[in-house]
């Protein structure tokens, strides 16, 4: 019998249960919202700001994410969910990474550091917002946490 090792557990696949329809005009609701998202972004890429900075406080972005809790009960037990939940923890990990950059620009040291992790999670932010985008056209589910 072959040991398993933690790479081997990595690579396996889990089926999902399918997931309910969603209900009528949710799925356009979740474009408009990675719309927002998106906006917020590419005003970071446009302007003199940060990406990351320009996404956790344009109001576009702040107003998705407000949104995205009133309207995410709507989406339970659909595929859909996972992209309200991709969109919120995108949004949160975001400000988390924002708090360590600014906690590093204490520091002397830690400045150029900062820049860097500032500029890293810009480009993660944009990856997740188009990977979500496109999957969301393809009317599939983003992966949960746990999941990859």
């Amino acid at each position: 019998m072959k040991n398993k090792g933690a790479m081997d557990y990595d690579m396996e696949v889990v089926e999902r249960a399918p997931a309910a329809p969603p209900p009528e005009g949710m799925v356009t609701l979740a474009h408009v919202l990675y719309g927002m998202h998106g906006f917020s972004a590419l005003m970071g890429v446009l302007s003199t700001a940060f990406i990351v900075t320009a996404f956790l406080t344009g109001w576009p972005s702040i107003i998705a994410v407000i949104v995205n809790y009133v309207k995410r009960s709507d989406a339970r037990g659909t595929w859909l969910d996972s992209h309200f939940g991709w969109q919120l923890r995108t949004f949160w990990y975001a400000v988390m990474w924002v708090v360590l950059a600014a906690l590093l620009a204490l520091t002397v040291v830690g400045i150029p550091f900062a820049w860097l992790l500032l500029a890293a999670v810009g480009l993660w932010v944009l990856y997740r917002i188009i990977r979500g985008w496109i999957a969301l056209a393809e009317r599939r589910p983003m992966p949960l946490p746990n999941q990859g």
